[in-house]
């Protein structure tokens, strides 16, 4: 178990020592997380990552606004982002939720997979990795591309909440999909 660390404090946090404050921290179980959960972007390994992410998820047009998560059952659960566009919130960018051995110290850790639908973010193989930093606040790790070396880029975020309820499933799934190597690289696989 780690000391807590104020919230304005973890945001100083570089990549590095944010990966290895991950990788102190312990997963939230699969029922733990449902809801609506602020999302903010820390800070990112370098100005190409740093600008892609206010691009994509800090851009003032369609600014990110949370991920959101419901259980399934015991081990599986599903969720979505949700932005802001024209003063109307919408959801997107599915995805299946399980807890599986982190890509980074193969500690179990709760993971989002993208891949599971038809999106943007699973055509990019983005997963992320969850776990929790102190109570009703989450430390994540993003990564996506489609090389191995692409995908080990961290790139840190947080979440706080529940702040809303669950606003209910999205997305098209992929017939037939079966998490792999590109998704859970520490995990076992068909």
């Amino acid at each position: 178990m780690t000391t807590e660390l104020p919230l304005d404090e973890v945001r100083r946090l570089s990549p590095a020592q944010l990966v290895a404050r991950f990788e102190s921290l312990d997963a939230p179980p699969i029922e733990e997380m449902n809801g609506e959960y602020r999302a903010e972007l820390l800070t990112q390994p370098h100005l190409a990552a740093t600008l892609l992410g206010y691009a994509t998820v800090s851009n003032p047009l369609s600014p990110w606004l949370s991920k959101a998560f419901r259980p399934l059952d015991a081990e599986t659960g599903r969720g979505y982002n949700t932005f802001r566009r024209l003063g109307s919130v919408v959801q997107r960018y599915p995805m299946i939720t399980r807890i599986a051995p982190s890509r980074y110290d193969g500690k179990p850790a709760y993971t989002l997979i993208y891949r599971a639908f038809h999106s943007l973010c699973g055509e990019i193989h983005m997963v992320d990795e969850v776990r929790r930093l102190s109570p009703g606040v989450y430390l994540g790790i993003g990564t996506f591309g489609i090389t191995d070396t692409q995908r080990r880029l961290p790139r840190p975020f947080l979440l706080e909440g529940p702040n809303h309820d669950y606003r209910g499933d999205i997305g098209t799934a992929r017939a037939g999909f079966t998490p792999g190597k590109r998704e859970i690289p520490g995990g076992n696989h068909a």
